[in-house]
């Protein structure tokens, strides 16, 4: 299993509208794609961050969906909503509890 998080700054007066488009527009659309598993929202209202954690079958299956421009376009619909660009990282899930 392979772990995408997405750590992002949300304008504070956002975190709502960022609340509702990731369980009503990204969450939709990750189901969809190929070796999903879950995905996740954790949010800070104190500070506006946030970070989104997702679930892959593979490494090989999260690439895929950011070579298709999925992951892109998902990131995208929160540029209004941003104070700086996201920062992207992955990981090998070693243990699951």
């Amino acid at each position: 299993m392979f772990a995408r998080l997405t750590i992002v700054q949300i304008k504070k007066d956002g975190l709502d509208e960022a609340n509702k488009l990731f369980a009503e527009s990204v969450i939709p659309a990750a189901k969809q794609q190929k070796g999903y598993i879950a995905l996740y929202l954790l949010t800070d209202r104190a500070t506006g961050k946030g970070i989104s954690v997702g679930f892959w079958e593979s490494e090989a299956d999260a690439m895929a969906n950011e070579q298709s421009g999925y992951y892109q376009e998902q990131v995208g619909k929160f540029k209004d909503l941003m104070t700086a660009p996201p920062i992207r990282e992955g990981y090998e899930v070693s243990v699951r509890g």
